[in-house]
């Protein structure tokens, strides 16, 4: 396909992957923190907010249709246009809960059912968003601009991650020491982020360069040129014969099994660590303040666990993913200790903090990228794209599934044990990443 017109991809490529990052992050990261401050208890903010994965796990089951119907730039755009109206209608509809019931820990799910629901239609219209950009990307760019700016859309990427967990926490953290009203906290926080993604989409809206629009359903037109049925029916046929020959690859369920064992013991522990983090001393948390976490997970961890991921990304390209498993494996799960002396000391130093969070997201970037290569590896042959994108909902699977028993599991054992849980969750690890070892091939 042509472009209509020329639109250096300087000017649009680093926002788009920015805009891509941004909800993905309020819906699964900020949203823990906010309903935890808000006074949801544990193992509710950790039921509800895994829920939210859902859409990341189901979405090549959509993909196809994003093909068929309407352009890629359309589906971008429209869904931005979506999002920014969710998170704007989740900020003016966000419950003011007293605070005695805040202080409580136990405030009623009903309180956040409009809440959830608009950011469920975050979630699905965020998940949609990533497959047409990612789609549009290769469309409108040439072989030689994908490679040039793989690098601009995995670093603007990044810097979204920092901004959502890190700036926009802290934001809310400040406002809650300058106002003392929690939830008009979080109103501002989350109507500026509704304002800030409305602004960018309206940026795409005239910057993002046009395809070739496809006659038939592509072009809002009817569906007179029976080469356009054709070509749906093979788009849909394609997707049949990719599903299954998914599930007649050797080894099959060992790759599987991996994809949701091998991070277990992360699952667990990210969806309880801002908790954790945030809880008083007594409850048997940290009690940093909001801007503090802010800065400790959103900030220095993330990029601990960028660095981590690139290191381990050159490590692999050295040894090959067969001598990688191993050290990465093991990458995985040690630093989980440091979650384990926390709750055991509980110190008051926020230096500790940092570095014992610098240390396990450091060794969670780095033991990630075994996980990523094995995807590759795994999907590998015909249908590859197809595949990794079976692969990656297994990826949100295996997040999803442990993320929301782990605040019931937390509030029955208390933060000690349950960080021991996580250690014997380490087995599980060590478990499949023997049983792939024996079928990767260098």
């Amino acid at each position: 396909m042509g472009i209509v017109r020329k639109i250096s991809p300087w000017a649009w490529v680093s926002t788009l992957y920015f805009a891509e990052g941004i909800p993905y992050f309020i819906v699964n990261t900020i949203s823990v923190i906010m309903f935890k401050r808000m006074g949801m208890s544990n193992g509710d903010v950790s039921m509800y907010t895994g829920l939210l994965y859902l859409p990341w796990v189901i979405k090549p089951l959509w993909s196809p249709f994003v093909d068929i119907i309407r352009t890629k730039r359309w589906w971008v755009v429209t869904m931005q246009i979506l999002m920014s109206a969710a998170f704007a209608a989740a900020a003016f509809t966000l419950p003011h809960p007293s605070p005695e019931v805040i202080a409580s820990g136990h405030a009623p799910v009903s309180l956040f059912t409009v809440t959830l629901v608009l950011f469920w239609i975050a979630a699905f219209a965020s998940a949609t968003h990533d497959i047409a950009a990612d789609g549009f990307y290769m469309l409108v760019l040439d072989s030689r601009d994908q490679s040039l700016f793989v690098g601009i859309r995995s670093t603007f990427y990044r810097l979204a991650s920092i901004f959502g967990q890190g700036v926009l926490v802290v934001v809310a953290g400040l406002l809650e020491t300058m106002t003392g009203d929690i939830p008009r906290s979080w109103f501002i926080t989350v109507l500026m982020s509704a304002v800030m993604f409305a602004c960018i989409t309206l940026y795409h809206a005239f910057v993002l360069p046009y395809e070739n629009a496809r006659p038939g359903i592509a072009g809002g037109g009817e569906r007179k040129n029976t080469g356009i049925l054709k070509a749906e029916e093979e788009i849909f046929m394609e997707f049949g014969r990719a599903f299954s020959t998914f599930f007649r690859k050797k080894y099959v369920w060992t790759a599987i099994i991996f994809m949701l064992l091998y991070r277990l013991p992360e699952a667990f522990l990210l969806k309880m660590m801002n908790p954790f983090l945030l809880d008083p001393a007594e409850a048997g948390g940290l009690g940093l303040s909001t801007e503090n976490v802010g800065i400790v997970y959103g900030t220095v961890g993330v990029a601990a666990l960028t660095v981590g991921g690139i290191i381990g990304g050159i490590v692999a390209s050295r040894l090959g993913l067969r001598k990688s498993l191993w050290p990465m494996a093991i990458a995985m799960t040690l630093p989980c200790l440091t979650f384990v002396w926390l709750a055991m000391v509980q110190p008051d130093s926020l230096l500790a903090v940092c570095g014992c969070v610098l240390v396990e997201q450091f060794g969670y970037g780095f033991g990630f990228t075994a996980y990523m290569l094995y995807m590759m590896y795994f999907s590998d042959g015909e249908f590859k794209t197809a595949h990794y994108s079976i692969c990656t909902a297994f990826m949100a699977l295996s997040m999803m599934l442990p993320g929301m028993v782990a605040g019931y599991i937390q509030e029955f054992v208390g933060y000690r044990w349950f960080f021991w849980i996580v250690m014997a969750c380490c087995i599980a690890t060590v478990a499949v990443t023997f049983s792939v070892s024996r079928h990767v091939e260098d």
